[in-house]
């Protein structure tokens, strides 16, 4: 999508036109428009020349966006977007407000002041009403004049025959000052051919309106600096986000230190931090440790240990030691541009609750001029005086706002994306913002989304004459130069009990079975149940206990020394800590929760129940995740959560997809959300802050109506109450500062407070719990292929698992393998026959023994 700068919009009549306009450019597909930030965003394969051609012909101007930044390096173009940025409109509409209440106080006090409570005036003046009426056209046209910017923009538009919120200003004033100007030269009249003094002083007193015509524009200025202040504001999430972006950066270049511009930097150098110091560029740490505060990008306050081949991040800060680090993200790669230009982007957007004030604001202006000239005729007709009447035609186009409208999604939505921003909650648009508070059915894959995609060591069961201790001693001295998942679980649990491996030789792996090396002159050998019951060296209540943990999805290892049982540890994919309690805030939200995933029905019901989930679907393939969202959304509205890459076509598929354990990798295509923190938890704050930022939208977008509905009619005269213009000019001056005042109080929210969440009803759960779910893909089931099943020995886990299904799929002719370690089978499907050779072949490098096809 194309991004493009609009200047001279006021309001959201503007920004209609200005969509309008470009909408019926040849080529535009849709055209969002941001009354918030300026901006436009364009899809369709119309030109730059055309489009901005359409801007200028509507009244406006416009440029593409970032045009003059092209040769600019980042740290150049952050910094002319931190200046876009800045709250250019308080200084100047402050200076033109003080300006403007100068003149409007010695214009007040001579009609207020001297005529109404005596107050004194020069002898020139005193008594002299032609001199006093000269002197109060010629304030009011200084006023008006201070506030040019209302009638230059008010009258251009109306001539394009797009009036905005600056043409009813412009009207209310002009009519008033030429109201004034017409009973100002009737009173002078009248004065030369003798007419009483009585009647000249009540014409004087009673159908001037200078003081009308100078206060309207002055009280709107007011409005517009409140306006912009609370505006200004509601982007300090995004320009604290491009202050956070280092500047330069420390090279490490033929063993000195070299401070270089952070442009300068590229993928692949190595750069120091030392304690202290931001980290100039995302990279991997190759010298030293050190705790590294990621805060500003992830809104986590505890300070993450980093070490050797960890990753680390722009912008955040090297608490304790110095570290050395090689950059892998440079420039606008990195995660604090990313992260930036989502944020940017989610702005340009337009969220679908928009359309309603869009449609309204389309028409808005047109229509209070109508009523203004209905009301003054209406009023001329009841028999009221002319003056009387003109004043509630003015009254009405003063006191109606379309700002107040055109700002009650946008402010909200900017200050949404902020506050998910700065809790590494990262939505891609502001459609994704509104969505995830309808969610009504979550789809969560398991490895790395409710486990931790790393196996565990979970139960160490010594056999008789051995400790806890001295078992996984033995298993670790086994397992130490093995690559295998399971091997290293058990390798990361010894060295957290601060054991250390003992020498061995004679490492010998034992395809399919397991591992066997010499320790001190002892034979040392580990491997599953089937491989060491094989040997004789598994008695019932060891095989009994192996068989309950194996119910419980996890996988045993047993381990034997010299020929006898030393014992038996069992590690799984355990669940992250944070899993149940997130799974549990979505059900209190009313939201059907459903685990999806490829692993086999007894372990995938293991980890469903402790995670506390609605429904498990397993057996699924990859392929077959996609099918499964469809299936799902039949029944409501669903949210897809996944690492963003293997579940990149479920991802798409869903209303929502959802992105988690991303890393530094924010700009995953398929995703509508990203969350930074890997945290389950961050998807129940994604849909509390979307549903407190629609609940936001909608009560800005009630004030706005109720306020033009309630005080339009008042500005007629349809009630007791008589409002004159200046009240209205007042009144709509503090409407949009209203509005975005009530957005601000989003920077309050607490996303992560689940005190006050309320359960909505959800008609998609009887249908999730009672539908048969196809779980192959649909490539599978119309390929035309057949299935044949493969018996595997050795497979011991479901990483074993995966690594069976990469070889097999790796076969010409094979379309999808599926396997199961718990029955040592594979189902294979083939688009054609398959040589035995080569599924043999194929398994044999995978590790593990080939036992043949099934009848």
């Amino acid at each position: 999508m194309k991004q493009y700068i609009v200047t001279g919009m006021t309001c959201a009549a503007c920004q209609a036109h200005v969509e309008k306009a470009v909408a019926g450019v040849p080529g535009v597909k849709s055209v969002s428009v941001s009354l918030l930030t300026n901006s436009m965003g364009v899809d369709g394969t119309a030109s730059d020349t055309d489009i901005i051609k359409a801007v200028e012909d509507a009244g406006y101007g416009a440029s593409v966006k970032g045009a003059s930044q092209a040769k600019q390096g980042l740290a150049e173009k952050l910094a002319a977007d931190e200046e876009a940025l800045k709250d250019h409109e308080t200084p100047r509409l402050r200076r033109r407000l003080l300006t403007s209440l100068g003149f409007l106080f010695v214009l007040m006090y001579l009609t207020m002041g001297h005529n109404m409570l005596d107050w004194p005036v020069p002898a020139l003046l005193d008594g002299n009403h032609l001199g006093l009426m000269l002197t109060q056209m010629l304030l009011a046209i200084i006023v008006m004049l201070i506030n040019r910017d209302f009638y230059t923009s008010g009258f251009k538009t109306l001539l394009h025959g797009a009036p905005n919120m600056d043409t009813l200003v412009a009207l209310g004033s002009s009519v008033s000052f030429l109201w004034s100007l017409g009973v100002f030269y009737e009173i002078t009249y009248l004065t030369v051919h003798g007419a009483p003094f009585e009647a000249l002083h009540h014409m004087y007193m009673h159908e001037l309106y200078f003081e009308t015509a100078a206060m309207i524009p002055s009280l709107i200025t007011l409005g517009k600096m409140l306006e912009a202040m609370s505006k200004g504001r509601t982007t300090d999430a995004l320009k604290g986000l491009m202050k956070l972006a280092p500047k330069t950066a420390v090279l490490i270049r033929d063993g000195r230190e070299v401070t270089v511009s952070i442009d300068d930097v590229q993928k692949g150098d190595i750069f120091a931090v030392r304690p202290g110091e931001n980290i100039p560029v995302d990279g991997v740490v190759v010298k030293g440790t050190s705790a590294v505060n990621e805060s500003a990008l992830t809104g986590e306050s505890l300070p993450v240990d980093k070490k050797p081949g960890d990753k680390v991040s722009t912008a955040t800060i090297n608490q304790s030691g110095y570290l050395e680090c090689e950059a892998t993200r440079v420039g606008e790669d990195t995660t604090l541009s990313q992260i930036i230009k989502l944020v940017s982007d989610a702005a340009a957007t337009k969220a679908p609750i928009a359309r309603i004030a869009d449609k309204v604001s389309a028409v808005f202006v047109p229509a209070i001029i109508g009523i203004a000239v209905l009301t003054t005729i209406g009023w001329l007709i009841a028999g009221v005086p002319a003056s009387q009447a003109i004043s509630y035609g003015i009254a009405v186009l003063v006191v109606a706002c379309p700002c107040a409208l055109g700002l009650a999604t946008p402010v909200a939505i900017m200050v949404g994306s902020g506050v998910g921003a700065k809790n590494g909650i990262l939505f891609k648009t502001s459609q994704s913002l509104e969505m995830a508070g309808k969610v009504n059915i979550v789809a969560l894959d398991k490895t790395g989304t409710i486990t931790k995609g790393q196996p565990k060591v979970t139960d160490v069961v010594p056999a008789a004459g051995y400790t806890k201790e001295t078992l996984l001693q033995l298993a670790f001295d086994l397992e130490q130069k093995s690559e295998h998942p399971l091997a290293r679980a058990v390798v990361e649990e010894a060295r957290a009990q601060n054991l250390q491996a003992e020498a061995v030789d004679a490492f010998q792996a034992l395809p399919g079975n397991g591992l066997q090396v010499v320790r001190n002159g002892s034979k040392l050998l580990g491997g599953s149940l089937t491989y060491l019951e094989s040997l004789g060296m598994v008695g019932a209540d060891m095989k009994a206990r192996a068989a309950e943990l194996a119910g419980q999805g996890k996988t045993p290892l047993l381990f034997a020394r010299d020929g006898k049982l030393a014992g038996m540890i069992a590690v799984a994919d355990v669940i992250k800590e944070d899993s149940a309690g997130a799974i549990q805030e979505l059900k209190n939200m009313g939201i059907e929760v459903v685990m999806v995933t490829g692993d086999n029905e007894r372990t995938a019901e293991t980890i469903g129940r402790q995670a506390g989930v609605d429904r498990v679907i397993a057996g699924v393939l990859p392929e077959g995740k996609e099918s499964v969202i469809r299936q799902l959304q039949k029944a409501g509205t669903v949210a897809m959560v996944g690492d963003g890459i293997n579940d990149a076509p479920a991802l798409t598929r869903a209303d929502l997809g959802i992105a988690i354990g991303a890393g530094a990798d924010v700009a995953i295509d398929s995703a509508d959300i990203v969350l930074m923190n890997s945290r389950l938890t961050d998807v129940s704050a994604a849909v509390r802050l979307s549903r407190g930022t629609v609940r936001n939208i909608h009560e800005n977008l009630f004030w706005a109506f109720f306020y033009n509905v309630l005080l339009i009619p008042c500005a007629a005269g349809l009630y007791s109450f008589k409002m004159n213009p200046m009240l209205g000019a007042a009144a709509m001056s503090i409407s949009s500062f209203t509005v975005c005042m009530n957005a601000l109080r989003l920077n309050l929210f607490k996303i992560h407070d689940a005190s006050h969440d309320k359960k909505r009803e959800n008609r998609a759960r009887a249908m999730v719990e009672s539908e048969t779910f196809q779980v192959a893909g649909p490539q599978v089931a119309a390929d035309g292929g057949h299935t044949v099943v493969l018996d595997v020995k050795g497979m011991m886990c479901a990483h074993c698992e995966a690594h069976v299904k990469k070889n097999l799929e790796a076969l010409d002719g094979v379309i999808s393998a599926k396997a199961d370690h718990t029955t040592g089978r594979v189902e294979v499907r083939e688009s054609r026959e398959v040589p035995e050779n080569d599924f043999k072949s194929a398994i044999l490098k995978a590790g593990y023994e080939y036992e043949g096809i099934e009848a």
